[in-house]
Parts: C-alpha cells; structure tokens; sequence
C-alpha cells in the first residue's frame, strides 16, 4: 500500500506521525530475521558436531543457547505485533473524527453518499496495519541475508534458492496484474449492491405493503450476481496462480534438497549444511509466500486506502475562521443559484432576498419551485453554486459549523429523528439539559404529548423514531429545532403530518416565534399558518415571484373568504423578478 505523495497527502500526513514506529518496528524486524537463523544453524551443529561427536554436553549447551534465542526472537515478535497494534490505533483515533464529519459533508454533498463505506474503509486500512501482509513487507527487504548465506554454503544452492525468489515474486507480481481491476470492479459492485439494501430497507413499510419485495429481491440479485462473477473470475485467477505458487515451492524444496545431496555425495558440503540451507531456503522464500497468501487482502486495503484519500481530497477539513458573536438573525441572499448533488439544472435560480431580524416569512409556491431547495440553502446544507447568503453580513460559509449550529432550528420536510430518548433528540444529541428540552417542547406544543408517553421524556423511540407516529416525530422534530432558542428558524412543511391539534399548537408556536422577535422562514402549503406572518414570499420554477407584506400578497394569491381556514391557492401570475424585503 504505497503513499502516493500529494495525492494522498492528508494519509500520509497521519501515518507520517507514526514514522518513529514504523523505523522501530523494521529495527525489530532485522533482529527478528537475524534471530531465524538460529533454527538452521541449530540443524547445522547438530548434524555435524554433535551427532558426530556423540558429546552430550555440546548438545544440551547448543540446545540452551537455541532456547534463549528463541525465547528473545519471540519477544522481539511481540513487540513489533504491538508496535504496529498501536501504529493502527493511533490512526484511527485521528482519522476517526475527519473520516466521520467528512462522510456526513459527502452525503449533503452528492447522492448515494450517505452510506458507511468510509468507515469500513478505515476498519481495513486498521485491520492491514496488523495483519500478516504487512509482516511480509516488513520482513522481505531481509531476503537476501538469507540468500547470502546460502551463497556462502554453496553457489549453486544459492543460485536455486534466487531463481525460486524470482519465480514466486514474479507469480505475485502476476497476481497483481491479473486480479487488480476485476476486483476492483468486483468492490465497486459489492458496494452498490449493499447501498440498494440499505436504501430499500429505509423504505421497507412502502415495499412490503406494495407487494415489491420480489422486484426488489430480484434487481438487487442481478447485481449481485455481477459482484460475484467478477470476484469468481478473479479468484480463478489467482487461484491458478496459486496452485502454480505451491508446486513451484515444492519443486524448489525438493530441488535444493536434491542438489544439496548431490553436494554431500561428492563431499562438498556436510549433511548438516545441505539442512540448514533447505531451512534458510524456506524462510528467504516466506515473505513472498505470505505476499501471494495476502495479496486479496493487500488489494482490499489500497482500495480502502484510496477511497478515503479521494474521499478527504473531496470534502477538505474545514478550516478555523475566527469566532463571531452570536447572530440576531439578519439574513441576505444574494442573488444565490443552487444546483441540487446529482443534477446539473439550477433549482434555484439568481435568489436575493433581505429578511431583517424577527421577521417572520412564509413561503408558498406549487411543488418543485424551489422552496425546500432554499430551506437548504439558509440553513448551510446545500453551498451556492454562485451567490452568497449572510447572517448578520458574514457569509454563511465562513461560520465554524459547530459554533453556528446552535443559533439554527431546522425542521426539514423529512423528519428524521435517531436511536435513544425523546429528552436526547430535542437537546440534539449534546448535554440534556432538562429546562431547556422542556421548554423547547413547551414552545413547540408538544410537553403534553410527551408526558403521555411510557417513559415520558426518557422514552426509548427506536431507530428513525419508529416507535412514534409520523406526527409525534415531526413535533418532536419541531422540538428539537426551537432548542436552545435559535436566532434563526427554518420550517419546511411542518404540518403535513399534523392533526388539528397539532396544527393548532404550530399555529401557536409561531406566534410565539413571532412575539419573541425570532428570524423564521415556513414554508406551507396551508394557508392557515400564513396568520402570523411579517411577509410572504411566492415561489415558482426557482425564481421569487413576489415578495412583500402579508396582506398585500394574500390579497393576490387568496380568495379572501378562505384566508381563515384553508384556501385554495388560485394559480399565481407571471410576475417579475424578485422584489426586495422593504423592511
């Protein structure tokens, strides 16, 4: 797994901390190699002192010294197993962090992003650094020790020892070339497969009520059925070349055995050197036999590798910008155009728009003009493509995330709430703070509700919150958005999956909002939220067709005698570009 200079700079930066180890780890690895040629020489003393002197004494010396040696090469051994334990450790913990915030930013970013692949990268990339492939590379370079000191023996067995090198290291090498692009293929097609599952499992209620179940076990089997065809043929392949690796270890063995008899015939080594030679055969050849054995594995993890180096060249670390004070909720858009991840056509094109602090704004419009693509724009989660939108004059993309977090409540239109209490999702997952979770549910109608619950606040809802109904979630949703009393508040469809009382406390809630001075944008199609609002805007084909005070809109767009309940929306004209908030 090479470090490929600049292009996987952040990597090597990470695994360049850990230099010192890995220099301490190929210093144990030379002593390691040093300390095997004990068994051999072990072979060569028994063979030729003392089975020829039949001294008992030069045996148990020699067999104590071997013992000794032994027992320090397997410390040695442990050490570097824990030397690289921690190399894998150390990387993950300050990977871990960046490949997290950065998997999230590249499923805002794209479609198909959202899956865990990153961090199932990073487990192999770990699982490699301690692994026996690695140990291969480590203990390679020492081959020729080995080499040397079958050289030493005899020539000719050196030379029958450096052509088997030469052929297992070219059969690797041919592994490699063989198998590289169909499992890389294979990889890519196991990954689809699995995000189709995970994508159909997110949908499995609408699936099995539907009768889907078969259409969907069936496409998902066609790709599959792709997966394994590649990995079959790349196992074929590296099958035949391993098989071709064995026979070819075997041959050799027999073959420095067969030369070293030859030797011994005519006196020009003992037995106990053509031994010994056989052994240190067996142990030069080790590291390219473990290679060949960890070769899937070693293509597994420069994968792994590559993808996270793509994937942190892709969503760079953000960097410091300087604190700023808390907003008020003064928001500008500049004449923002935004194409959504995945498509090329502008879903909003050439906003501007001011919004002075406490107003309240409504948005309407018909279905795909853009409404929900802006409530992604204010809150940060989709950039502009060109454009700029501010709070309080700074623009939104030099904000620290983490720091501006807290002044937004966003309620997006599909409400996804997680796995633990109900107190845990409100306070966002940060420290439950029980008179802040309460009043946020107070505020957004939903305390009483809440306390109907088994467990109340403490009510375990299940992954997605699949405990709760499609209404309770997005009440808690709303919950969660009014935490920590935001600055700013986006509402995207807050009450399509409410009842009339529901209705009625978000009616409420934005009066509150409205009464409290806080910076809030709903977008509805219900008109009867439209009671507290400062402004409206009408949306339409990702221009603002209008922009102004409330009745002077509603005045345009409603029946008058259906303002009160829950009009109609007549179709809006063609009006110009966008007008400017006068406030």
């Amino acid at each position: 797994m090479a470090l490929k200079g600049k292009e996987s700079s952040e990597l090597a930066q990470v695994l360049g901390k850990s230099r010192s180890a890995f220099i301490g780890a190929a210093v144990f690895s030379f002593f390691i190699n040093l300390l095997m040629l004990v068994s051999p020489l072990y072979m060569l003393q028994i063979y030729d002192r003392v089975l020829a002197s039949r001294n008992e004494t030069t045996l148990w010396v020699l067999t104590f010294v071997a013992v000794f040696l032994i027992v320090v090469y397997a410390a040695l051994e442990t050490m570097r197993s824990r030397v690289l334990v921690r190399i894998s450790g150390q990387m993950d913990s300050l990977l871990n962090a960046r490949v997290f915030t950065a998997l999230f930013k590249s499923a805002v970013r794209g479609p198909g992003g959202g899956t865990g692949q990153a961090i199932r990268d990073l487990d192999s990339v770990r699982d490699f650094l301690t692994g026996q492939g690695l140990f291969a590379f480590f203990d390679a370079p020492w081959m020729p020790l080995y080499l040397g000191a079958i050289f030493l023996i005899d020539p000719l067995l050196g030379w029958v020892a450096t052509a088997g090198g030469v052929i297992l290291f070219s059969l690797a090498v041919l592994t490699e070339i063989a198998t590289r692009d169909t499992l890389g293929e294979a990889s890519t097609a196991n990954m689809r497969a699995g995000h189709f599952v995970e994508v159909s499992l997110r949908n499995v209620e609408a699936i099995e009520a539907m009768g889907m179940v078969p259409a969907m076990l069936k496409r998902w089997q066609g790709r599959r059925a792709k997966m394994l065809q590649l990995q079959s043929l790349a196992s074929d392949r590296a099958g035949v070349i391993t098989a071709l690796s064995k026979f070819t270890r075997v041959v050799l063995q027999i073959a420095i055995l067969g030369f070293g008899a030859y030797l011994v015939i005519h006196d020009h080594i003992t037995a106990g050197l053509m031994i010994a030679a056989s052994i240190m055969m067996g142990r030069a050849l080790a590291p390219v036999e473990i290679a060949v054995g960890s070769w899937k594995h070693f293509l597994t993890a420069r994968s792994a590798y590559d993808r996270l180096n793509n994937l942190l060249k892709a969503v760079p670390a953000q960097r410091e910008f300087m604190h700023l004070p808390p907003p008020r909720g003064v928001l500008q858009v500049e004449q923002a155009i935004v194409v959504p991840p995945g498509s090329t056509v502008p879903a909003l094109r050439g906003v501007g728009f001011n919004v002075a602090a406490g107003d309240i704004v409504g948005i309407i419009g018909p279905s795909a003009a853009g409404k929900s693509t802006l409530a992604r724009l204010l809150v940060g989660v989709w950039p502009p493509y060109s454009g700029k939108v501010r709070i309080d004059g700074a623009d939104i993309m030099t904000w620290d995330r983490e720091r501006l977090g807290p002044y937004i409540g966003y309620l997006p239109q599909d409400v996804e709430l997680f796995e633990g209490t109900i107190a845990e999702n409100i306070a966002r997952f940060g420290e439950v703070n029980a008179e802040q979770v309460i009043l946020a549910a107070q505020r957004a109608g939903v305390h009483e509700l809440v306390l109907k619950l088994p467990a109340g606040y403490d009510t375990q809802i299940g992954p997605g919150g699949q405990t709760l109904s499609g209404g309770q979630r997005q009440r808690i949703g709303l919950a969660r958005a009014l935490h920590g009393d935001p600055a700013i508040i986006v509402l995207d469809e807050p009450n399509s999956n409410l009842d009339n009382d529901g209705e009625a406390a978000l009616a409420r809630t934005v009066a509150d909002l409205k009464a409290r001075k806080r910076t809030t944008l709903v977008i509805t199609h219900r008109p009867s939220l439209l009671a507290s609002v400062d402004y409206i805007m009408v949306m339409r084909e990702g221009l603002i067709e209008k922009f102004g005070p409330r009745d002077e809109i509603l005045g345009q767009y409603l029946r008058p005698a259906a303002v009160p309940s829950a009009p109609a929306m007549t179709e809006p004209g063609r009006g110009g570009v966008a007008a400017v908030n006068p406030v």
